[in-house]
């Protein structure tokens, strides 16, 4: 897949002396480098389908290029080594503070830096490199008048659920999942498999399990005020940041998304290179 410089914004430039025009859409990919689970993993590197090697962050920022409707691309990063690999398959890098707890604050903190209000905010997280780009454009969507967060969940397959369930039994954190209301708004997220099923699947069963998908869609009102508002003790214990926006009353819209037949897992542990290399070869990604 040949490289693709980040879009850049849209609109044309102003005339001297008039006011510039933010972005409407800006996606931001939070990296850091100091992972408790796998230290370094943004530099992981990652074999495609052609036996050629690209780091996670880049195979992320990849996954970005390719949505439709962005304005701006930025890796978010505190670590220089990240910003120098990054710099060298053409991303702009926002260098940000080693304090972030999570990627949404590193986003929010981002977005001051530039100096930016626009109108959506979109934090793609840098462990999710198979991120079909209908994901990201639906969050853009969804974001209409009076929706200030959003993010993506996709139905888990039998095989996908009997996995989460396996990781889960083995003491293996891994992918996330959420329970939703019947207005599609979560209720809550989770790291053990939720709901709890008696049973397991088969085909064509419909899995009652929605795993979460690591993207997310933010008005800046919105980033503020969660970055304002400091960790939420129920946070910390699941290690989810985005059970801060619950915990302070604001709903997050979960958009269902169709899989189209690709296959969606994210980079959380190191047991985790060999499965998405896998899906790389199957799928025909360079």
């Amino acid at each position: 897949m040949p490289r693709r410089s980040p879009r850049r914004i849209l609109s044309p430039a102003p005339a001297a002396g008039a006011a510039q025009t933010d972005p409407e859409v800006v996606l931001i990919i939070p990296a850091r480098y100091a992972s408790h689970r796998f230290p370094g993993k943004p530099l992981a590197p990652l074999r495609g389908a052609t036996g050629l090697e690209a780091s996670l962050v880049e195979r992320t920022w990849r996954a970005a290029c390719a949505v439709r409707g962005v304005d701006a691309i930025y890796v978010a990063t505190d670590d220089r080594r990240i910003q120098t690999h990054c710099a060298g398959f053409g991303a702009e890098v926002v260098m940000t503070s080693a304090s972030c707890r999570n990627g949404t604050e590193r986003c929010a903190e981002a977005i001051g830096i530039l100096g930016l209000t626009p109108r959506v905010v979109i934090n793609l997280q840098g462990d999710a490199p198979l991120t079909p780009p209908w994901f990201v454009e639906a969050l853009i969507e969804a974001m209409r008048p009076g929706t200030e967060v959003a993010t993506t969940v996709l139905r888990c397959t039998p095989a996908q659920h009997a996995a989460l369930v396996a990781e889960w039994r083995a003491g293996i954190v891994g992918g996330t999942t959420v329970v939703r209301d019947a207005w599609g708004r979560a209720l809550y997220f989770s790291k053990a498999v939720i709901p709890a099923t008696p049973r397991s699947f088969t085909e064509p069963d419909a899995v009652p399990v929605f795993q979460h998908v690591g993207v997310y869609a933010y008005s800046p009102a919105a980033l503020a005020a969660y970055r304002a508002a400091g960790p939420a003790e129920i946070e910390l214990v699941e290690g989810l940041e985005q059970l801060r926006f619950l915990v302070n009353g604001v709903p997050i819209l979960c958009v269902e998304v169709p899989d189209r037949g690709r296959r969606f897992w994210e980079l959380n542990n190191p047991s985790d290179v060999a499965r998405i290399e896998e899906i790389l070869s199957t799928e025909g990604t360079p």
